[in-house]
């Protein structure tokens, strides 16, 4: 499974940017698939999930209420509005994806199998 994601750019303090990821392979279709984010010298750090069926959707303390995560089937894309930016959300933003059952909280990076190439998000104050 390739994961190939896009629209990461350049935005002032309580802009918007919307992030997609496609991803390959029929098969990806039936995978749980989440974001992350990490800036230098820190860990990777989850940001969103969202279940096959869209049903189940996690966030992390720090973007709820401000990011959505969405996912199209039909396409095989995995879509993150960020909305409400500031600069600390500065950050290179990574799409992931794991089949069902996964194996331990979708919070920690071990849990995923596959991983996009990642895309800049800047925010400036």
């Amino acid at each position: 499974v390739q994961l190939q994601a896009s629209g990461g750019g350049s935005v002032q303090a309580g802009g918007s940017l919307r992030l997609s990821c496609a991803a390959s392979g029929r098969t990806s279709r039936a995978y749980v698939k989440g974001w992350f984010r990490q800036v230098p010298g820190k860990e990777r750090e989850f940001v969103a999930a969202i279940s096959v069926s869209s049903q189940n959707i996690e966030y992390s303390n720090g973007v709820k209420g401000r990011f959505a995560i969405s996912r199209d089937n039909v396409k095989n894309t995995v879509d993150l509005q960020m909305n409400s930016l500031k600069p600390d959300d500065t950050a290179v933003y990574y799409c992931a994806a794991v089949p069902p059952p996964h194996s331990g909280s979708l919070t920690q990076t071990g849990t995923w199998t596959f991983w996009g190439q990642g895309t800049q998000v800047t925010v400036s104050s």
